[in-house]
């Protein structure tokens, strides 16, 4: 399954299995909200993107995440990691445990 196809089928699970998950965009990027804000999204460079929080240590989990950093004269976007393609078997699990950690933010 293509990475888009992937993202999609993981975007319309959510939004039908939980309360408060819409369809939504972030920096033009088709995205995933919890009450109007966004916890992961689909990447131009066809990766996923988890906000996670600035503590999160990247090394509790065995996919290899790496810093979101979209611009180039700017800093990483602070708490957002993305995973590239190759690794999409985790992006079901990942986009759990971001919508865990905004739920536990309201």
């Amino acid at each position: 399954m293509e990475p888009k196809q992937f993202f999609n089928v993981i975007r319309g699970e959510f939004c039908s299995k939980y309360e408060h998950i819409t369809e939504g965009k972030m920096m033009s990027s088709e995205a995933i909200h919890y009450k109007g804000k966004v916890f992961a999204f689909f990447s131009t460079k066809q990766n996923m993107v988890f906000k996670l929080g600035k503590d999160y240590n990247t090394q509790a989990i065995s996919a290899p995440l790496e810093v979101f950093s979209p611009f180039k004269s700017k800093k990483p976007l602070s708490g957002w990691y993305q995973l590239r393609k190759e690794h999409k078997s985790y992006w079901e699990p990942l986009t759990k445990l971001a919508l865990s950690i905004i739920q536990d933010k309201k």
